[in-house]
């Protein structure tokens, strides 16, 4: 399994910021294993910290806003695709305003920093939220859809559609993560020339230019109001004769709108807290439905502490029955682990098929066939027991004997024909002997059993 990542050295930018025009100094940080994105403002008396999280997002207006006990930053969206596109899981990050720098408009330049500033691999395991069915949203008003589909690594596909004579219908597609600092990173946002008046009354885009923003020109207007809005935005006027991009530079990619609505599709989604593997087809995308995908996602973690593992029954198993009864004593009718499918230094995964021929079933209970939740512990203790002897050489000359079980919750009852997905995970290296783990049990997506165990490797005798 991969493990979490962070920065390896700090690193900080300097720029206005698109809505408020004020001078932004802003610093990124490598944080601990399972410290999640975080934002601080320095600014601010006792420097507040505010999660990066969908649920905390306040405002989608030209931009995503998090907000906590009255404290709010805007425009963070660029910086967050670029994080998680480089798969750091762990930053804090410290900003001496209400929102970040604009920048050029783009994530282009957080991209090259994180590059500088290095990446280090972490302790804890990556921990991934699995796509394993469709997830969907929709607004029919504006006709924009968010579909989350399963697949075996991040993709995103942006459809964009404006009734403009100069941007109509574009897409862009990223396959994979890897292309996102050639591919994506450069495209700028983008805005309607007819729509700046309604921002600048809204009070927003007070630090928008030329240079930070693809200025579309695409419904013919008065000298005098083009002019009115270059001293509103206190810009150069600049003489516009045809419609089309009025930008100081050219487009980076013909399709840099659609391009950097990706960038906002992933900054959004980053705030689930968790790395995703699915696919992302966008259509329409804007920050309030990929918030709402976001908090749909944030919802379903919280609701599911752990996803159930991934089991295909024709797999080949890690571990078959016969390897498992070389390292383990137990024997029919207590051998509770058919078999091992996923098997790394700090987890593993069994499986054990229940099926209505199980001895206890006969007592227990004849009319109502129900799993004694004790064998459920002890399905967890010997799946853990593998987990274990699997760090040991010559694991066929030691035992594990639990010294302890904690915080047992049995939330569903098992029977005959269900099948236990066993995840056992350490939750700190072993040391001397002793280790201590998480145990959950599912049937299926559903959580039935959890545990936490201590437990002593001994030799045998």
């Amino acid at each position: 399994m991969l493990k979490q990542k962070t920065l390896a050295a700090s690193f900080s930018l300097q720029g206005k910021g698109l809505h408020t025009g004020l001078s932004i100094h802003i610093t990124f940080h490598p944080a601990p294993d399972n410290h999640g994105y975080k934002i601080k403002r320095v600014d601010l008396e006792d420097q507040p910290v505010i999660e990066a999280w969908a649920e905390n997002v306040a405002c989608t207006q030209r931009g995503t806003v998090i907000s906590k006990n009255g404290v709010q930053v805007s425009t963070i969206e660029h910086a967050m695709a670029a994080l998680y596109a480089f798969e750091i899981d762990n930053c804090l990050i410290e900003v001496d305003a209400p929102e970040f720098p604009i920048l050029d408009g783009s994530s282009r330049f957080f991209v090259e920093e994180i590059q500088k500033a290095g990446i280090v691999e972490q302790e804890a395991t990556k921990d991934y939220y699995i796509v394993k069915q469709k997830i969907e949203v929709r607004d029919e008003e504006t006709g924009s859809s968010l579909i989350l589909l399963p697949d075996d690594k991040f993709s995103v596909h942006v459809l964009i559609s404006f009734d403009s004579p100069v941007l109509s219908n574009q897409h862009a597609t990223l396959n994979d993560l890897s292309g996102f600092a050639d591919e994506v990173s450069a495209s700028r946002t983008f805005v309607f020339v007819r729509e700046i008046e309604a921002l600048l009354n809204n009070n927003l885009i007070k630090g928008g230019d030329l240079d930070n923003a693809i200025v579309i020109y695409d419904q013919e207007m008065p000298r005098e109001s083009l002019e009115k809005l270059a001293q509103e935005v206190n810009i150069p006027y600049k003489d516009i004769r045809s419609l089309g991009y009025i930008n100081n530079k050219p487009l980076v990619f013909d399709n840099e709108p659609a391009r950097h609505k990706l960038i906002d599709v992933i900054g959004d989604i980053a705030l689930i807290g968790k790395p995703i593997r699915g696919r992302i087809i966008a259509t329409r995308p804007g920050h309030k439905i990929n918030n709402q995908l976001a908090r749909m996602i944030r919802k379903d973690i919280k609701l599911n502490e752990v996803q159930a593992p991934v089991y295909d029954p024709s797999a080949a198993p890690v571990m078959d029955v016969y390897r498992i009864k070389e390292l383990l004593p137990h024997r029919y009718p207590f051998l509770l682990v058919d078999k091992i499918i996923e098997l790394n230094g700090n987890y593993i995964v069994g499986i054990k098929n229940i099926t209505v021929n199980e001895p206890f079933f006969q007592g227990h209970f004849p009319q109502e066939p129900v799993m004694p939740g004790v064998l459920l512990v002890e399905a967890m203790a010997q799946t853990g027991g593998l987990l274990v002897l699997n760090s040991v050489d010559e694991p066929e000359r030691y035992s594990t004997y639990f010294m302890k079980i904690d915080n047992v919750k049995f939330r569903q009852k098992v029977v005959p024909g269900d099948t236990l997905i066993l995840r056992l995970e350490l939750l700190s290296p072993i040391r001397r002997g002793i280790s201590t783990m998480k145990g959950h049990v599912f049937v299926g997506e559903r959580l039935v059993t959890e545990a936490e165990f201590m437990a002593q490797i001994i030799k045998n005798k």
